[in-house]
């Protein structure tokens, strides 16, 4: 009977609509910053459904939310997951797939009358994202120990707000100790974010690891001019050394070739006037690459490049660290199940790593881990335009319900 369990489509569908107009945004898009009023109100709603579903809720001091339905016994539950919060014009299925596919499982279960031998839990972590507070996988990060507590909580956020304030403000500086439960398993299903199963025609991605990340901002300083009468070698340019940074970055990712990648996804300009030689810059560079040696090579030649150019042109440069994590394999045996349990359901699937960061990259550290990834139509994704078609939705959903199964069992 279990191998014929499906999840109810429709039912998860519904769910992703009805979350997805908390935050809504012009072009069918989603806001929720993390810990932000739209980020309550969608909290609220999902810890009604699960409440509704009978889930035994658990929020910890970072706002972490874990939901656990009992098994035949106690112990460490199976755990499923993501997040809910989005960047700022996010879509409607980047994280919140993980979590209401999570609850569609428990849905299944209530329905078939199952109780697993191990419980099952559905979790979403704080501030995956990092578009409000820094670093990304935030609350992952405190779970499993590896960003102090104390620090999250002082952390500033974009707006000069702390974490901590922004928690109790919305209600959610919950009472239970990080870390806990902890997890016999973690399984998150997720939207791929990326062409790659879309344009080879497949369903399903056993996802193999997550790239390595290296999150450095640069700041540049150099001395406002007229910039009409002044001759360029004697300029001190600032805006001139971060589009030279920019242009590297992108050579660099191209001459390094395989996986690796390079943006400069944020830069603001001072005085940002038209006829003024600019004078200070801060400017991001986002490093990607699943080869830790690799990903190390492209910091060594990006840093060096940049410290070389300011001094060219008598620019101050400072650099610090916004995020940095090591490419994460997940654990194998968990692959092949995904594998495995796809071509039972007769649908197309690749092994593949993915480009993103996510929180099962964090779990993996304390359980074991593994990801499953479904189509995005265009690749689109951190955009109003993202979209994952219902029936990979309820395919990919199959899959983490099985797999599910199988570990709590």
């Amino acid at each position: 009977m279990q191998d014929n369990l499906r999840i109810n489509g429709d039912r998860l569908s519904q769910r992703l609509q009805e979350l997805a107009q908390i935050g809504r945004i012009a072009g069918d898009g989603v806001c929720r910053l993390a810990l932000s009023d739209e980020d309550r109100a969608g909290r609220d709603r999902v810890v009604g459904w699960m409440r509704d579903l009978g889930l035994a809720v658990k929020i910890d001091t970072i706002g972490n939310v874990v939901g656990v339905r009992a098994g035949r016994e106690d112990g460490p539950p199976v755990m499923t997951g993501s997040h809910i919060d989005t960047v700022r014009t996010g879509g409607r299925y980047d994280g919140t797939l993980g979590v209401l596919a999570g609850l569609e499982v428990i849905a299944t279960l209530n329905d078939a009358e199952i109780t697993t031998k191990r419980p099952v839990a559905v979790a979403f972590f704080t501030n995956e994202e990092g578009s409000r507070f820094q670093p990304d996988m935030f609350g992952s990060l405190v779970y499993t120990g590896e960003l102090p507590l104390a620090v999250a909580l002082a952390t500033k956020g974009i707006d000069g707000l702390t974490a901590g304030d922004e928690l109790t403000r919305i209600g959610y500086a919950g009472p239970e100790p990080v870390g806990q439960p902890r997890a016999h398993a973690y399984v998150e299903l997720h939207v791929e974010q990326g062409p790659v199963l879309e344009a080879g025609g497949f369903r399903i991605g056993a996802v193999e690891g997550v790239q390595g990340i290296s999150w450095s901002e640069f700041t540049l300083t150099g001395q406002s001019n007229h910039a009409g009468t002044t001759p360029m070698r004697m300029r001190k340019d600032a805006g001139y050394v971060a589009a030279k940074i920019a242009v590297f970055a992108r050579k660099l990712a191209k001459e390094i070739g395989g996986y690796q990648v390079a943006t400069v996804g944020a830069l603001t300009m001072s005085p940002n006037l038209v006829n003024v030689v600019p004078n200070h810059v801060v400017m991001t560079v986002d490093l990607r690459n699943t080869d830790e040696a690799r990903l190390q090579e492209a910091e060594r030649r990006l840093f060096a490049y940049a410290d070389e150019i300011a001094a060219a042109e008598g620019v101050g440069l400072t650099r610090r660290t916004l995020a940095r994590f090591a490419p994460v394999a997940f654990t194998p045996n968990l692959v092949d199940r995904v594998e495995a349990i796809a071509k039972d359901f007769g649908l197309p699937v690749k092994r593949l790593p993915s480009g993103a960061g996510h929180d099962a990259q964090i779990m993996a550290a304390v359980c074991p881990a593994c990801m499953i990834f479904v189509p995005s139509v265009g690749g689109i994704s951190h955009n109003v335009e993202e979209y994952t078609a219902p029936a990979d939705l309820a395919a990919g959903a199959d899959v983490l319900l099985r797999l599910v199964l199988e570990l709590a069992e």
